[in-house]
C-alpha cells in the first residue's frame, strides 16, 4: 500500500489592513505561489465609517509568523 505524499504548505498569520490588530492564520501552498497572500475578510474590531457601527469586511495582508515558543 502506497502512502500519499501530502501537499507542502506553510503556516501564514494574516493581519488587518484597519489597523486593528485582528489576525487569522492559516495555511497556504508553497508551489506556484508568488508573492504574499491577500484575502478580503471580517475584520470584527474594523469600525465602517459610514455607519460608525463595529464589523466590516477588509483587506487581510500575510505577514511573518511570530517564533514558536518551546520550552
Amino acid at each position: 500500500m502506497a502512502a500519499g505524499k501530502k501537499g507542502v504548505s506553510i503556516k501564514v498569520r494574516l493581519e488587518s489592513s484597519a489597523g486593528t490588530g485582528y489576525r487569522y492564520y492559516t495555511r497556504r501552498p508553497t508551489k506556484g505561489e508568488l508573492g504574499k497572500l491577500g484575502m478580503k475578510k471580517f475584520d470584527p474590531w474594523a469600525e465602517n465609517p459610514a455607519t460608525g457601527k463595529k464589523g466590516m469586511h477588509v483587506l487581510f495582508e500575510e505577514k511573518k509568523m511570530p517564533p514558536s515558543k518551546k520550552n
